[in-house]
C-alpha cells in the first residue's frame, strides 16, 4: 500500500468507531494534561526561585579576599620545604586592578558598624551600612516608602522600619527630615608613619526612605543594617574599623587596606572567567556558584521525579489504546483478510494499526497540552487570589514553556505507538485464510 492508501485507510477507520477512538484519545489527553499541569507547576517553581536569587545580586558577586599561608599551623614540628610567599596586599592598587577586570560593573568593601544617630535631641545606638548601586533593583527596596538614593554620593539614609518606629510614632512623617550621623573618622598620622588618629565627626544625613525587610547585598553582611548609606558616601567619611587595627599590626602602613572586597559582574555568566582571573592575581575568590554548583541537578531531579509520577496517567491511558486496537483487530478481521488477499503484506498492515496509534496520540497529546495549559492558568488565578488575601506579592507558580509543549506531544505519540506494538503485530501475523472464514 502506498503511504497515502494507509493514511485514507486509518482516517476511517477511526471514524467508524468516533466514539470509542474519542474516550481513548480523551484517556491520553487526561494523561498529557496531569503531565504539563505538573511539570509547569515544577518549571514555574524554578523559575521563580532563580529569579529571587538573582535579583539578590548575589549570584553575580564574588568574594575576594587576601591568600593565607597556614602550613606553619600544620607543622609547628619541623620547618616547611620552603618558605611561604608573601601574600599579595589587598589594597588600594588591586581595587583599582579588580575594576579593570572584563564585565564588571562595581567593586566595592562591605561597610557596617554601629555608631550613634541623634534625632530630635535623642541619640539611638544602631547599626549603619553601605548600600552599592547594584542593590537600586533588589527586591529589598520593591515597594518601599520614599525613594532610592538620587546619587552614589548624596548625604541620603533609608531607615530600617523598626528604627523609624523608634524615631517617630508616625514612621512615613520622618520622610525629608534630617538625623546626624556620629561615627568615628579614621585619619592617618603626619610625617608618614604608621598608625592612625580617631577623630570624632558627624554627617548630616535626610531620610529619603523606609523599608520594612532587611537587605542582603554582597558577601559578609552578617551584621544587618538599621540605616543605609549610598556605598560611595559611606567609604568617603573612612569610619574607623577593626580591620584598621589588623592592618596597623601587619604594618600596612597609612594605606587603604580591605579585609575583602565584593566584585559585582555583568550577568552570571562572567562569575568563571572573573574567578579565574582573580586567582591569577593572587587572591582568594568565592561566589555562590561555587557553594550551588549542584542546584541545577537538585532541580534536575526534582522535574525527573515530577515527570515520573505524572506520567503514570499516560502509561494507564496506554492501556485503553491496547484495548481499542484488540477490539479494532476483532472487528475487521475480515478487512485485514482481505487486504492480505490483495497483496498486503504484514508491515503495511503493521504499519496501518500503528498510525492509528499515532494519530490517537498526537490529537491525545494536543489536547492534553491544552488541558494542561489550562489547569496552570487556574493554579496561578488560584495563587494570586491566595497570595493578595495574604497581602503578598503574585508571583506565576506554573508556566509553560514551549519545550515542555512539544515533549509532552512527543511523549504522548510515544506511549500509544510502543502501545499500539502489540495489537499491530497481532493483526500483522493474521492468517489471511482464517480471517476470510472470520464470521
Amino acid at each position: 500500500m502506498k503511504p497515502r492508501d494507509t493514511i485514507e485507510l486509518a482516517t476511517r477507520n477511526l471514524r467508524e468507531a468516533l466514539l470509542r477512538n474519542s474516550l481513548t484519545t480523551l484517556g491520553i489527553a487526561v494523561g498529557g494534561a496531569s503531565l504539563v499541569a505538573i511539570l509547569s507547576l515544577g518549571v514555574g517553581l524554578q523559575r521563580f526561585a532563580s529569579k529571587r536569587l538573582a535579583r539578590t545580586g548575589l549570584f553575580d558577586s564574588i568574594l575576594v579576599t587576601r591568600k593565607i599561608d597556614f602550613r606553619g599551623l600544620r607543622h609547628l614540628a619541623r620547618a616547611p620545604a620552603k618558605p611561604p610567599q608573601p601574600s599579595r596586599p589587598l589594597d588600594s592598587a588591586a581595587y583599582a586592578a579588580l575594576q579593570r577586570l572584563p564585565h564588571v560593573t562595581e567593586v566595592y568593601p562591605q561597610i557596617r558598624f554601629i555608631t550613634v544617630v541623634q534625632f530630635a535631641g535623642h541619640d539611638y545606638t544602631t547599626a549603619i551600612a553601605g548600600v552599592p548601586d547594584v542593590a537600586r533593583h533588589s527586591d529589598a527596596f520593591t515597594g518601599m516608602e520614599g525613594r532610592y538614593f538620587s546619587g552614589p554620593q548624596a548625604a541620603e539614609a533609608i531607615l530600617q522600619i523598626s528604627l523609624a518606629r523608634q524615631l517617630s510614632a508616625h514612621p512615613r512623617q520622618l520622610l525629608g527630615r534630617e538625623l546626624d550621623l556620629r561615627y568615628a573618622e579614621r585619619q592617618p598620622l603626619p610625617g608618614g608613619v604608621g598608625g592612625f588618629a580617631i577623630v570624632p565627626k558627624l554627617e548630616r544625613l535626610r531620610i529619603i526612605g523606609i523599608i520594612s525587610t532587611h537587605p542582603v547585598f554582597g558577601f559578609g553582611g552578617f551584621l544587618p543594617g538599621r540605616v543605609f548609606l549610598p556605598q560611595r558616601l559611606a567609604e568617603q567619611l573612612r569610619v574607623a574599623q577593626i580591620s584598621d587595627l589588623r592592618n596597623v599590626v601587619r604594618g600596612a602602613g597609612n594605606g587603604r587596606n580591605y579585609s575583602s572586597l565584593t566584585v559585582n559582574l555583568a550577568s552570571p555568566i562572567d562569575v568563571p572567567a572573573a574567578e579565574a582571573a582573580i586567582r591569577r592575581m593572587g587572591f582568594r575568590a568565592f561566589s555562590l556558584q561555587d557553594a550551588t554548583r549542584r542546584l541545577n541537578l537538585v532541580f534536575a531531579l526534582f522535574d525527573l521525579l515530577l515527570g515520573l509520577f505524572s506520567s503514570l496517567a499516560l502509561a494507564v491511558a496506554s492501556l485503553g489504546i491496547v484495548n481499542t486496537l484488540l477490539m479494532a483487530i476483532l472487528e475487521r478481521r475480515r478487512e485485514i483478510g482481505v487486504l492480505k488477499a490483495l497483496g498486503a503484506g504484514e508491515p503495511e498492515i503493521k504499519r496501518l494499526f500503528l498510525m492509528e496509534a499515532g494519530v490517537m496520540g498526537l490529537l491525545g497529546g494536543l489536547g492534553g497540552v491544552v488541558l494542561g495549559w489550562l489547569l496552570g492558568r487556574g493554579l496561578n488565578w488560584g495563587a494570586a487570589i491566595y497570595l493578595n488575601h495574604k497581602d503578598l506579592p503574585v508571583v506565576q507558580v506554573s508556566t509553560v514553556p514551549w519545550w515542555l509543549a512539544l515533549g509532552a506531544i512527543g511523549f504522548a505519540i510515544l506511549i500509544s505507538l510502543l502501545a499500539g506494538h502489540y495489537p499491530a503485530a497481532r493483526a500483522a501475523r493474521l492468517d489471511p485464510i482464517e480471517a476470510l472464514r472470520y464470521e
